[in-house]
């Protein structure tokens, strides 16, 4: 993060290569985590020895290793651990704020329903929501900045799952074209570790990441290469 005037930290945590994020307002010393999971314990920890407090929940969507949950038959901790250590509200796409009752057992005083174009802070530091579904119907990302936290809807040289329940490739098709509209100096925080490869720009995806390209193309080309 070359940006100074935020706090940014990207984290790997638990065994299916997530990250997390922690970002704040160094002036205010307050933070908000993006995708807590796995060891929520650990990530508050790096909060507090950084001097920061978290306020705030960010969630890309309602998968168990973004959330927390029980997921073939382990509980993988997530928001729900998170409120017991941190006073926050958790921040979800209002389609999927059903979800998080059953899946990690929040409450609908403990969530803020958003969608896309919406905006919050975390003391100066703005972050505007985008709804992007495809991966999940309420998938969404965070711009701060020029940085995009994209969850499983963008990663390195390559793009989020379509054929999962709740799944959609139509719709992962637009949301691809939404992020390529971004600017080329944004750089790209993905929900995973997949490519080795921490984070890029929108400008080198533009040109490596073949799914970004099929966006210049038509839905039907798309769904064809993406064998649907």
């Amino acid at each position: 993060m070359a940006d100074a005037r935020i706090y940014f930290k990207q984290i790997e945590i638990g065994p299916m290569q997530n990250f997390a994020y922690l970002i704040g307002d160094p002036e205010t010393r307050e933070a908000l985590v993006i995708d807590a999971a796995w060891d929520i314990p650990a990530l508050v920890n790096v909060a507090q020895q950084d001097g920061y407090t978290i306020s705030k929940a960010l969630v890309t969507h309602y998968h168990q290793d973004h959330l927390g949950g029980e997921f073939s038959g382990h509980h993988i901790q997530g928001a729900a651990e998170l409120l017991e250590q941190v006073k926050a509200k958790v921040y979800i796409h209002k389609a999927e704020a059903e979800f998080l009752n059953r899946i990690a057992g929040l409450s609908d005083s403990d969530l803020v329903k958003v969608e896309g174009g919406d905006t919050t802070a975390v003391g100066n530091i703005e972050v505007t929501f985008i709804h992007t579904p495809g991966h999940t119907p309420g998938s969404q990302c965070f711009l701060i900045g020029h940085n995009l936290v994209a969850g499983d809807t963008l990663f390195i040289n390559s793009c989020g799952r379509i054929d999962l329940p709740g799944s959609s490739p139509e719709d992962m098709y637009y949301s691809l074209q939404t992020l390529s509209k971004l600017v080329d100096e944004t750089r790209l925080f993905p929900g995973h570790n997949y490519s080795g490869q921490p984070s890029d720009t929108l400008g080198n995806q533009k040109k490596h990441n073949m799914y970004l390209h099929l966006t210049t193309r038509s839905l039907q080309e798309f769904l064809s290469v993406m064998g649907y």
